[in-house]
């Protein structure tokens, strides 16, 4: 019963060119040790993918590794009207995995000198906190810890935004827009995690190297990682590439329901929190290539692991990964949710055990637990 609470709540947490300067010193490989962690439950694992597609999901796709072996599956399919089967390589909206690209980036730059952690970002960013804001860190946006509150949107409603799918919200007017707010509290006394300090994130990438975002990120990160299929859309409201449909479900007032393709939409506003679109290898590759050294140098891979100890109930790293803890095993998570598709990467520091999905929710931005996403979980952890 334990297990099963601490992986009903995971899963709802989980649905909600410069060249380098001198050459960074990477952590070693975690040495090699006794295996303690027991194959993938492959009958699980596929139980948990029978009966795709249904009310909750049209499509799955499942990675589970570690040094106990590994397991690949996938269900459902890549769109209603044909019923042909979903494609297992297939790409996909990643939503807020990008934050864990996004906190690397900026832990090599910090690594290379180029940021300093505890500096003000508004030293950095001019203009664009106003002055009710007190001295508000990188690491504190690292963290969520800043107090910023969330920034303006194009709506709040599936309704409101699905109307304004095709139009384009900058991240500099959504970090504008937040920065003329109320702090929602004094920096670095609570954990609230919002996508607000990713964009400030993003745009400090943009300032201190004077290059695109999605260009510098993969100079640093999907490049060593090896993430050849991820990349950035912004504007673009496509997926480029083979890739599976993503629909919400939408309950019409005669009491019927339909299922509208909502796989297109610009989700520039996103940006550095959320407007990554990879696969389950490459998210995979971001995990294992992270957790072994080869993307944040030795001096900084503390601060991926690095929760406060200091506010109570606070769980996020400064890696843009969120702790949790099943039946004593600590695995290091991060989730994402757009319209039509929920992710997830997640693994034990050792990585004797890693985990990426992508399912093709019908209601990808529900605070409820997704029937399918936790079955995925229940049997990925066992």
């Amino acid at each position: 019963m334990r297990t099963r609470t601490s992986v009903v709540t995971l899963s709802l947490a989980l649905a909600l060119a410069a060249g380098p300067l001198a050459a960074p010193a990477f952590a070693a490989a975690p040495a090699a040790a006794e295996c303690t962690m027991n194959a993938p439950d492959a009958k699980a694992l596929s139980a948990a993918l029978t009966g795709l597609p249904n009310a909750d999901a049209t499509a799955a796709l499942v990675r589970v590794g570690g040094c106990g072996g590994s397991w690949r599956g996938s269900a459902g399919v890549r769109d209603l009207a044909s019923g042909r089967a979903a494609d297992p390589d297939a790409r996909f909206r990643a939503g807020s995995t990008t934050k864990v690209v996004t906190a690397a980036a900026v832990l090599r730059l910090a690594a290379e000198g180029r940021i300093d952690l505890d500096r003000p970002v508004q030293r950095y960013l001019p203009g664009l906190l106003g002055k009710q804001f007190r001295p508000i860190t990188v690491r504190q946006l690292l963290d969520h810890t800043s107090g910023i509150p969330a920034g303006d949107g194009l709506g709040d409603t599936f309704e409101e935004l699905y109307a304004h799918r095709f139009d384009t919200l900058s991240p500099q007017r959504v970090a504008a827009s937040a920065g003329a707010k109320k702090p929602e509290f004094c920096p670095g006394k609570q954990q609230h995690y919002l996508n607000i300090n990713y964009t400030f994130l993003g745009l400090l990438i943009e300032k201190v190297t004077g290059r695109p975002y999605a260009l510098e990120v993969t100079r640093l990160v999907l490049a060593p990682a090896g993430m050849r299929d991820t990349y950035f859309p912004g504007t673009d409201p496509r997926i480029r590439g083979p890739h599976n449909l993503g629909y919400q479900k939408v309950r019409r007032a005669d009491g019927t329901t339909e299922f509208l393709d909502v796989t297109e939409w610009n989700q520039a506003d996103r940006f550095a929190a959320g407007d990554m679109i990879s696969t389950t290898a490459d998210l995979e590759r971001l995990i294992t290539a992270l957790f072994q050294g080869r993307i944040v140098p030795e001096s900084r891979m503390k601060e991926v692991f690095a929760v406060p100890t200091d506010i109570t109930g606070a769980s996020y790293s400064a890696g843009g990964l969120q702790r949790f803890e099943i039946e004593g095993t600590v695995y290091w998570v991060k989730s994402g949710g757009r319209y039509g598709y929920n992710s997830a990467i997640a693994a034990t520091e050792d990585l004797s055990r890693t985990v990426a999905y992508s399912v093709n929710s019908t209601d990808a931005k529900s605070t409820d637990a997704n029937p399918v996403v936790t079955g995925i979980i229940m049997a990925a952890v066992k």
